[in-house]
């Protein structure tokens, strides 16, 4: 198996278990997602730049879908 293939495989792996679409991580990395899809593939021999910018997007904390107690803002009223 080729680097190419092995990285590709991982990025997979990774996205996945976090529960991240190729679109998200394509996006976040300021990648194409069709370009994203070749580097999963092993199709694509990203440099070390856009490797380093998908390892940082795929490691970095997800949003939560809803804000934790206590950390949004009062509605004002209406006057």
């Amino acid at each position: 198996m080729r680097l190419a293939e092995i990285f590709g495989a991982n990025v997979r792996r990774v996205r996945l278990k976090r529960g991240m679409t190729l679109e998200s991580l394509a996006a976040e990395a300021g990648l194409a997602y069709s370009y994203m899809g070749g580097i999963e593939r092993g199709q694509r021999n990203p440099s070390l730049d856009v490797a380093e910018r998908i390892a940082r997007r795929a490691a970095s904390p997800r949003p939560t879908s809803r804000p934790s107690a206590g950390t949004t803002k009062p509605a004002k009223k209406a006057a």
